[in-house]
């Protein structure tokens, strides 16, 4: 299976990635996986124009980072999103990429399995409870299978979450992927 990883935390190497990496070194016992971080690839907002919905290829007008990554989600069996929780929601980074799915191009994507992983600085659970709402409801629409969601509060300075249990829990959960 392909699985696309993709990292929505601005701050290299820190608990976001720390956590996607931990998913990623279970999943590659059994599948190709690959991560795509924002750090690396610019994406404008979407401004709404629905220009792609009458466009060849039903194509963006903007050329940035996302063509990339249509291309990565188009040939991806799965979809993990690894997200910080700055303000009850993902990055505005990632948010970017999730509203540029708002094409007919995602139609036909592969992708029929996605996870959610996040990182908060607070330890208030609550603090993940938009996103995992809004998650369940695009695994919904999309009649994806949800194949986990982990959630870890508390891990503010980066490398906080070195030696948590959700560390392992993230592993587990790639190695069960096939």
């Amino acid at each position: 299976m392909k699985i696309l990883i993709i990292t929505g935390s601005p701050r290299r190497g820190g608990n976001t990635d720390i956590l996607a990496k931990a998913f990623a070194d279970g999943a590659n016992k059994n599948n190709d996986v690959e991560i795509i971080s924002v750090c690396d690839e610019k994406v404008a907002p979407c401004i709404g124009c629905n220009t792609c919905f009458t466009r060849e290829g039903n194509k963006c007008f903007q050329k940035d980072g996302m063509e990339k990554i249509y291309d990565k989600m188009a040939n991806a069996d799965m979809l993990v999103i690894a997200s910080p929780v700055y303000f009850y929601g993902v990055s505005a980074q990632l948010k970017n990429i999730i509203d540029r799915c708002h094409t007919p191009m995602r139609k036909n994507f592969k992708i029929r399995k996605t996870a959610l992983l996040l990182v908060a600085a607070s330890s208030n659970e609550s603090v993940f409870d938009g996103i995992i709402r809004q998650y369940h409801l695009i695994v919904e629409y999309f009649h994806f299978e949800d194949m986990g969601v982990i959630c870890v509060g508390g891990v503010q300075g980066k490398g906080d979450i070195v030696g948590r249990k959700e560390l392992d829990k993230a592993f587990e959960l790639g190695a069960l992927i096939k």
